[in-house]
């Protein structure tokens, strides 16, 4: 490929709306074009990249015994009805109608499409288990577009579907396709992703993980124990709180406590920490805006994850109109007499002597013990772990909390789809059974941009030999000198007769211009070829990362770049 035939621009100056590195490097080096918000266009380098991630992902998945089908893009309303979420998905799901007035989506997800695949042909035991995948351009109405690739509403993902007769043999290929997971990520050059215990939201499912590439950009909170290992997304990660009650619990006793509202304020005003206090986060439902109260310690946060799992439906935070019946910052769990969902997190439990509201304006209680005051009170898991909390796992205050890309997700469904949609098998015996279902997904753009967020310096992404859109970059510095032009022309040719992928650069342009932009499309592999280099008789080869820097004989240059292409890309050994 010659670089000046190359469609797409690469400038210097950084994009004033991109607010990571991968998405400004992905803009100034002409990979990819903005078209709408969370929708772009890929240039020709990008779209080498992820078709090399693609392939990565094809010959892993066909290794777990998986075969490739494709879904409809468009899928009939009447599809996601059987399973229940036509209704229940919010705007993510982009609804509209066809000419014929039919409802019809566009696909975010495919599990009513696998099922719709399989559910005939599957009619035997003797027919499982088996694996379907895809890879597809899908569209998610997502709210909050950021990152560039890292979040948008339309991507290209693989997604795979497993069919199972028995949970051991879901939980078996469950494993399969973890470790499968990891040989990806260390073939697209990121061996460095965690796995960690999630939430699975509208997928379903009891189990799930999803794969993290830690890096401060990351969209999501990973709460870590360094002790024994435990890894596990916010969403999902058990707060553990142990308190410790005071010898003796004081009366409960109103106090004034004017223009307080907030914890902070009203723990100033009384001169007590705010562990020793209990606050009132409110929400209503989606469905109807009844109001839900939650109390929680007041040094804590509520996750909202936990909240929605179990109240079973999407929530809001609160608009506290005057006939509520709630005073706004005065809420406590005495005396309230709002018609609302009241619930109270497991971090009030065995407290004494708190501060709280007393549903009344301008002022709080003091001496509160929950136990003694609010006996009907019963506690779940509502609450945010904490940086040095408890660990779920081996229980040190050890927990840490970092911030990660997720990169992949695997879901162990259950029977929630093959159930809904009547999807049913004869066992050995004739009886009729219900398959289990596993989910394992990968979006390919936001994996490309990932690799890039981990590996890049100031000047541009530094891409593993693995997914690189090409693998050399030859610079012919002084194009317009005759014996350099030569030079680089058989170069050129001799390494496209060696298969090997290669990027030629012979624009008349300074060299400081040729190299901006080897650096902006970061080939692994930069051969430059100049009038002072040919008086020595040498190239000079150097690697993207600054790892490798030598000279070369153009005899032994083929040779020598194609021995470190071959190092570059292989794996060490496990």
């Amino acid at each position: 490929m010659k670089l000046e035939k190359l469609v797409g621009d690469r400038f210097k100056e950084r994009p004033s709306d991109c607010q990571i590195d991968s998405h400004a490097l992905m803009i100034r080096g002409g990979y990819m074009k903005y078209m709408a918000n969370g929708i772009f266009s890929s240039y020709m380098p990008l779209k080498r990249i992820t078709r090399k991630i693609e392939q990565i992902i094809r010959e892993e998945m066909d290794a777990i015994d998986g075969q490739e089908v494709s879904f409809p893009v468009v899928m009939p309303a009447s599809l996601w009805q059987e399973s229940g979420r036509y209704e229940s998905v919010g705007a993510e799901l982009l609804r509209f109608s066809d000419r014929g007035k039919q409802p019809m989506l566009l696909g975010m997800t495919h599990e009513e499409a696998s099922v719709h695949l399989v559910r005939e042909y599957a009619n035997s035991y003797t027919k499982y288990p088996f694996m379907i995948y895809q890879i597809q351009t899908k569209f998610r109405d997502e709210a909050r577009p950021r990152g560039g690739l890292i979040r948008v509403r339309e991507f290209t993902m693989k997604d795979a579907y497993s069919f199972h007769t028995s949970q051991e043999d879901l939980e078996e290929y469950y494993y399969r396709c973890h470790k499968a997971y990891e040989r990806i990520y260390a073939r697209a050059g990121i061996p460095e992703v965690i796995s960690v215990a999630s939430d699975s939201g509208m997928m379903g499912g009891s189990v799930s993980h999803e794969f993290m590439l830690l890096t401060p950009v990351g969209e999501d909170s990973i709460a870590i124990c360094p002790h024994c290992g435990y890894r596990a997304n916010m969403e999902a990660a058990e707060s553990i709180i142990r308190n410790e009650r005071d010898a003796e619990s004081l009366p409960l006793t109103e106090v004034s406590t004017p223009d307080c509202h907030t914890i902070e304020e009203v723990c100033g005003l009384l001169k007590t920490a705010p562990e020793k206090s209990c606050k009132a986060v409110v929400f209503q439902r989606n469905t109807d805006d009844s109001y839900i109260v939650l109390f929680i310690r007041g040094d804590l946060d509520v996750n909202e994850t936990k909240l929605t799992n179990h109240l079973g439906c999407a929530i809001h935070p609160a608009v506290i109109t005057e006939d509520c019946g709630l005073a706004a910052g005065f809420i406590g769990p005495v005396g309230l007499n709002a018609k609302a969902t009241v619930l109270y997190d497991k971090s009030l439990e065995n407290t004494n002597n708190l501060v709280c509201g007393a549903n009344k304006e301008g002022y709080h209680f003091t001496g509160l013990d929950i136990s003694r005051d609010v006996g009907e009170a019963e506690y779940r898991d509502f609450a945010k772990i904490i940086e040095g909390g408890i660990c779920p796992e081996c229980g040190d205050s050890s927990v840490t909390i970092s911030r990660g890309i997720e990169v992949g997700n695997i879901f162990q469904l259950g029977t929630k789809y093959t159930k809904s949609m009547n999807m049913t098998y004869l066992d050995k015996d004739g009886n009729v059974q219900i398959p289990i279902m596993g989910c394992y997904g990968i979006g390919v753009g936001r994996l490309a941009a990932s690799v890039c967020e981990a590996h890049h310096d100031d000047y541009g992404p530094i891409w593993p030999m693995a997914i690189a859109p090409w693998q050399v970059h030859i610079c012919a510095v002084r194009s317009d000198d005759e014996k350099v032009k030569a030079a680089a022309d058989k170069l050129y040719g001799d390494l496209q007769a060696a298969g090997v992928e290669v990027i030629y650069d012979d624009r008349n342009v300074r060299a400081g211009v040729m190299f901006s932009d080897a650096d902006l499309l970061g080939v692994p592999l930069r051969v430059v070829v100049s009038p002072r280099n040919l008086e020595e008789g040498i190239y000079e080869l150097s690697s993207r990362d600054k790892s490798i820097s030598e000279k070369i004989t153009p005899e032994k240059a083929v040779e020598r770049l194609r021995e470190l292409i071959a190092e570059m890309t292989a794996l060490p050994k496990e």
